[in-house]
């Protein structure tokens, strides 16, 4: 790249007899870059994206949780079934009488 002309690739819009005068006389070039402004804040999916995984933790948990119940509940009402059937179990010469008869 010869040294007459404008570096980068935002210089091309200088004209080329303003930057050589600049370059001469040693007076800065001003290059203006218009942006667009960012907004304020942080963006949405910065919260949204772990809200969405806690909220999905806390789910599961509940989850868990409330089939840890409804096991438990179905193994009481499944041992109360068997003993009113089964009446006194014995195991090895000792008997055990699960319920009260009923009369």
């Amino acid at each position: 790249m010869p040294d007459h002309e404008p570096p980068g690739i935002i210089a091309p819009h200088i004209p080329a007899d303003a930057y050589r005068r600049a370059q001469d006389t040693g007076h800065p070039v001003v290059i203006v870059v218009h942006t667009t402004t960012p907004t304020p804040g942080r963006p949405l999916h910065r919260y949204l994206i772990p809200l969405a995984l806690a909220g999905a933790g806390a789910v599961g948990c509940w989850g868990m949780v409330a089939m840890f119940m409804a096991l438990l509940d179905f193994g009481t009402h499944l041992a109360a079934d068997i003993a009113q059937t089964a009446g006194p179990v014995g195991v090895g010469g000792i008997t055990l009488k699960l319920t009260r008869d009923k009369t």
